[in-house]
């Protein structure tokens, strides 16, 4: 069989191509760090309702801005197709992500495609969805329905204020809890609640946010702002270690940290000694945990990213539409993660600034 080449124009993305030599999928794909292929989280929109300032920024993402055209996002068809072929790699997690999710027109169908699918044990898939929360209270209870099992909702603040300015678009913090409450009651859970910490910004929001949701059904979770793509202004001076996080909390509230519920995980676990529950911590640029990352992802319109820092990406879309088999594009797959080395946030002090040839990939685009 000869090699396959995959040739486009899309600047963020490199040819995908099939091996000459096509292995059967074993189940436990390994890269060139010996980490599995675990998780694959799918981005189904570009597009959102927010304005986040450290995802989407108002200055960048106007009323200008050029989304995908809807013909350019892979077909509910062809991302079950793609999930299937990462299965058979050994992805027992999938999660939905955007831009924000709920946004993509009967994802409800989608989620029940996906439900469908099995490890390669035979057992159901961790299927999940990240979500800003706006219309979480008016789709949870389909979503449930369809086979979603859990949500993570991101939430920056408690105070209004404050929520909003990190939104720009006047979005209520009251509305998230709505969701989070509606979500919880149809069983949509354990629910984890992602608060990005920006320095000078919202870092004050620290202690009222773990105020509230202690002894709560959630599970509180705190992440470094991040050098994600290039629109959002990322420096390192405001970015507000973990450990200081931690430090916070633990001066009101005293937490001890307990074990990862498995290898790979990006929030290392902290528990209130009081029984009051449990917060995680995300630490990408101080404690890099890259040597555990297990994590790929693909973009709306069908690009394979190795890590959420990538400059380039590797077109799938093109051999589904190509008429490649399942066995060329696992092949594909195969090769792809077998070359895989990356390791962005423990590289990140020498490499910050990086040439306008190899801006990383926006975080609307690939999801978080």
């Amino acid at each position: 069989m000869s090699e396959k080449i995959i040739v486009f124009t899309d600047q963020r993305a490199q040819s995908a191509f099939v091996p000459d030599v096509l292995q059967a999928p074993t189940g436990s794909l390994r890269d060139q760090l010996a980490r599995p292929l675990h998780d694959l989280r799918i981005s189904v929109t570009d597009r959102c309702n927010f304005r986040c300032v450290y995802c989407m920024p108002k200055e960048v993402f106007d009323k200008d801005y050029n989304y995908l055209p809807h013909s350019s996002l892979l077909s509910f068809e062809e991302i079950t197709r793609i999930a299937q072929i990462f299965i058979e790699h050994g992805v027992e997690k999938l999660r939905l992500t955007g831009g924000e999710p709920l946004l993509r027109k009967n994802i409800e169908k989608l989620i029940e495609m996906l439900a469908q699918l099995k490890t390669v044990h035979g057992k159901p898939l961790d299927l999940t969805l990240t979500t800003n929360g706006s219309l979480l209270a008016r789709k949870a209870q389909a979503l449930k329905d369809a086979g979603l099992q859990r949500v993570t909702v991101s939430l920056d603040a408690m105070d209004d204020a404050v929520f909003k300015r990190m939104n720009d678009v006047d979005f209520a913090v009251g509305d998230v809890l709505d969701g989070l409450d509606v979500a919880h009651k149809v069983g949509l859970g354990p629910i984890k609640v992602n608060m990005v910490v920006k320095g000078g910004m919202n870092d004050q929001e620290i202690l009222p946010m773990a105020r509230y949701f202690k002894g709560s059904p959630f599970i509180l979770r705190f992440i470094e702002y991040m050098d994600v793509g290039a629109s959002n202004g990322w420096k390192l001076d405001e970015v507000v270690p973990s450990a200081e996080v931690a430090r916070r909390i633990n001066a009101e509230m005293p937490i001890e940290p307990i074990a990862a519920n498995y290898t790979g995980e990006t929030a290392e676990r902290w528990r209130y000694t009081d029984g009051g529950g449990e917060i995680g911590l995300i630490s990408s640029v101080t404690q890099a945990f890259c040597k555990d990352c297990s994590r790929a992802r693909l973009s709306t319109e069908g690009k394979l990213y190795t890590c959420l820092f990538a400059t380039r990406g590797h077109d799938l879309r093109a051999l589904l539409r190509n008429g490649a088999s399942d066995a060329e594009i696992s092949g594909a797959v195969s090769h792809l993660w077998q070359a895989r080395g990356d390791r962005y946030s423990e590289l990140r002090t020498s490499q910050t600034a990086l040439p306008a040839s190899a801006r990383k990939v926006e975080m609307s685009y690939i999801g978080g």
